[in-house]
Parts: structure tokens; C-alpha cells; sequence
């Protein structure tokens, strides 16, 4: 029998980027652009909100409560996805004969969105320990502050592929060292980085936004 091959990682840990970047990237490219290329940010109400909750989810040490074991802060790494970041709560479910059911639990402020952007993070997070632990993870769950409840994400094959498939073109993006232009839409409303990102200047609005700009600026 003849030597045991290592499989070889696609990333190195120089090369790893944060979990969050794919949840910025599934909002807006430039947003993730001017964040972790361009090492942009700003806090609004929203912002502030995300972070005092994962600021509580983190707080406090672990605990075990009969078959169940909580881990908070927990650090997760992908050299296969080329990953990292922090898991707000990992349970561990004891079941019979020595196995166990592992469920990461990410915490947000506000309701369930329609898009993915909260699905493929917790997606993301479930890759990470699935590397780490060795072990297969079917589902996580995603807490809603402002309905407080849990929500069970299926992590499934078209959720799996739509993740790795994100993690590549985020990393593409940050390689490329380029940050894509503004595109105004509903979505700036609530985004903390609108002052910087000025999406109103873009395209057929630059006129009225310079013009805008000008009559404040004589007042």
C-alpha cells in the first residue's frame, strides 16, 4: 500500500477572507468592495442594532444542559472555501449510541429577509465546522431579534453550491483589488455606507444629485 496523499487545500491562511464579506457581496458588490477592499465603514441605527445583538450572543461563557452542549464565540476556518470568522453559537445534541447533531445558530437584528444573503452566511459557517469537526451538518437556524424566534435553515445542495459558488466570486472581487461603481436602488435606503458610496451620483441621476449638491451648498 503505498503513501497516504494529503489532500491539497485551494487557500493558504494568508488568503483567507471573512465569512461576513459574502453577506456583503450578496447585498451589494460595492459594498463589499468599499468594506474589505477599501477598509470603508460607517454605523447607522441597523448596524448598531446587528452589532449589540451579537455582542449579547457572544457574551457569557458555554453551558451544558443534559444532552445539549451551547458553545458561543466559536472560531471557524475553510482553507477549502478560504474562510473565517466567528460563529455566534454552536449547539452540540448529544444522541444515542455516541453520535451527536451539531447546529450553528446565527443571530440578526430585524425579521427574515427575502433574499439569501442571511441563509448562505449560516450556509458558510456550517462549511467551516464540517471541515473542522470532520462531521455532516443538515440544518442550522437563524434567530430574529425583532420577532424572536428561531428560524430552521435547511442546508441542502442548492444552498451548498450557491455558497461555494459565492465564496469564489468574493474572492475574485477582493483579489482584483477594485471596487465596482455605485448603482442607486432601493436597497441604499437603509445602508450604512450611502455617504461614502454617493449611489445617487451614478448614471442618468448625476446631474440632479450635482445640482442638488450645489443648491445646498448656496443656501
Amino acid at each position: 500500500m503505498g503513501p497516504m496523499l494529503l489532500k491539497t487545500m485551494p487557500y493558504t491562511e494568508d488568503q483567507l477572507i471573512p465569512i461576513s464579506a459574502l453577506q456583503h457581496y450578496v447585498f451589494c458588490e460595492r459594498q463589499c468592495a468599499l468594506i474589505h477592499i477599501e477598509r470603508a465603514w460607517s454605523e447607522n441605527r441597523f448596524t448598531a442594532e446587528g452589532r449589540v445583538m451579537h455582542e449579547k450572543a457572544h457574551s457569557g461563557e458555554g453551558e451544558t444542559r443534559g444532552a445539549l452542549r451551547i458553545a458561543r464565540s466559536v472560531p471557524l476556518r475553510s482553507l477549502e472555501l478560504g474562510l473565517s470568522g466567528v460563529a455566534d453559537v454552536v449547539e452540540f445534541h448529544t444522541l444515542g449510541c455516541g453520535s451527536r447533531r451539531v447546529l450553528p445558530v446565527e443571530y440578526k437584528r430585524g425579521k427574515p429577509k427575502s433574499g439569501d444573503c442571511d441563509r448562505v452566511q449560516l450556509c458558510a459557517q456550517a462549511l467551516c465546522l464540517e471541515e473542522m469537526l470532520e462531521c455532516h451538518i443538515q440544518e442550522g437556524a437563524l434567530f430574529y431579534g425583532k420577532q424572536r424566534r428561531r428560524e430552521k435553515v435547511l442546508l441542502d445542495a442548492v444552498l451548498r453550491e450557491k455558497t461555494h459558488s459565492l465564496c469564489e466570486s468574493v474572492h475574485r472581487l477582493l483579489e482584483s483589488g477594485s471596487t465596482p461603481p455605485p448603482e442607486c436602488g432601493p436597497k441604499c435606503r437603509n445602508c450604512s455606507l450611502r455617504e461614502l458610496c454617493m449611489p445617487e451620483a451614478s448614471g442618468r441621476s448625476a446631474g440632479r444629485y450635482l445640482n442638488r449638491q450645489l443648491n445646498e451648498a448656496c443656501q
